[in-house]
């Protein structure tokens, strides 16, 4: 396989803190990549020095062989690297659809895009498919504000969905929703997937992402411990070890296995 995005020796400090130390990671495309830790382990850290919302120390990141360390957001976006947010991050008081359409200029400025006075039919049209494949096309013409918060998640996926990019960066899709709408999810990610798209997870839920990924990097203390194949990692005596800080034996394990 092709590695399509990648983060080599990357540190960051924040004053004292180090949230991340010489910390490397692949994405190869076309695979499903679970990153997992125990908080404060640096995963949305290191998910935000990717898209260029924090600037690295050290290291660099490249995406289809090009190197993207410290490119801005929008480029980064542009570039085609799409991500969700642990809070979904949507524009309250517009429409459902036309959140969509801002997400539709992955060319221009959001700014640009959210004041288009008009969208092409083919931009609106693509808008609904996207809205239909996450389930809430019936909810086009509702305030994003008055969402739930699942289908705020909703939203927010088939937001990068729209945008068409390369790779998909979720930051814990099943965080806060209930197991109906964590299903649906993964079968949303296995469906695009198979169509090619490549995702890299950030997720606490173990049983979500040792189901649904093909690869699996377990990070500690800002540094990435172990990655291998979801039955290797789950079994790994330096995850059981590490995952819980080296609690209890049993509380370990039942944490890694779901």
């Amino acid at each position: 396989m092709t590695t399509l995005l990648s983060a080599q020796n990357v540190s960051k400090s924040f004053g004292g803190v180090k949230a991340l130390v010489d910390c490397s990671l692949d994405v190869e495309q076309g695979s499903i990549t679970g990153l997992i830790g125990p908080n404060g382990s640096g995963k949305t850290t290191l998910f935000n020095v990717i898209t260029g919302y924090v600037k690295p120390d050290a290291g660099t990141v490249t995406f289809e062989g090009n190197d993207i360390t410290n490119a801005r957001p929008n480029v980064v976006f542009e570039r085609g690297i799409g991500r969700t947010f642990q809070l979904t991050r949507i524009f309250g008081r517009i429409s459902v659809l036309e959140n969509m359409l801002v997400a539709t200029q992955r060319d221009e400025s959001w700014l640009r895009g959210l004041t288009r006075s008009k969208s092409s039919k083919a931009e609106v049209a693509s808008a609904m498919e996207w809205l239909d494949f996450v389930g809430i096309a019936r909810l086009a013409d509702l305030e994003a504000g008055a969402l739930s918060y699942g289908q705020r998640k909703l939203l927010e996926l088939a937001y990068v969905l729209v945008a068409d990019p390369d790779v998909i960066l979720l930051d814990e899709p099943a965080g806060g929703v209930n197991l109906t709408l964590i299903n649906q999810v993964a079968e949303k990610i296995r469906t695009l997937n198979k169509s090619g798209k490549t995702f890299l997870i950030v997720e606490h839920n173990m049983e979500f992402v040792m189901n649904l990924c093909t690869w699996v990097s377990v990070m500690h203390q800002g540094t990435n411990l172990v990655s291998g194949e979801p039955a290797a990692v789950r079994s790994n005596p330096l995850v059981l070890d590490a995952y819980l800080g080296g609690g209890d034996d049993d509380e370990v394990v039942e944490a890694v296995n779901g």
